[in-house]
């Protein structure tokens, strides 16, 4: 099943309504996220808790990594180059951080609140190799903005 991201995000919008508590925000995005579409095998967020250093939020899949400084990963470039990261195959991605075996493909999108402020990035792996597109980013991008920076 692909997702239809016009039906996520209306339904992320009535689920997050009215709520401004980031770690709720974050576990019910994850939660409808990565039950809506079957590439998506992790998903979930890495939280900035200090000056270059994530650490995980909430997710839905197997184990994260706990700890990702900006300086590692896809994960670590979206947040130091404040930039949605698309990668079509992580074993081409130099520094790749791999937390599943598994995982052939990878989007990570950064997160800011609503003074610009970047919170955490949004990471999603496939098992599928060039499982993601602009257009996913785009989509994701407007859930994310609707959610956090409203």
């Amino acid at each position: 099943m692909r997702v239809d991201y016009r039906v996520l995000g209306q339904t992320i919008a009535a689920l997050t309504e009215g709520e401004d508590d980031v770690v709720a925000l974050m576990a019910t995005v994850a939660c409808e996220v990565h039950h809506a579409d079957d590439r998506f095998d992790w998903t979930g967020f890495y939280r900035v808790v200090a000056p270059e250093l994530l650490k995980i939020g909430p997710y839905q899949g197997g184990h994260g990594c706990l700890v990702i400084p900006f300086s590692r990963g896809v994960c670590g470039a979206a947040a130091r180059r404040c930039e949605v990261q698309i990668v079509d195959d992580v074993e081409e991605f130099d520094g790749h951080i791999a937390c599943s075996s598994s995982t052939r493909s990878e989007i990570v999108l950064p997160v800011r609140d609503r003074s610009g402020r970047l919170i955490g990035v949004f990471d999603i792996d496939s098992d599928l190799p060039a499982a993601f597109d602009r257009a996913d980013a785009e989509a994701l991008g407007a859930i994310l903005a609707q959610v956090f920076a409203k």
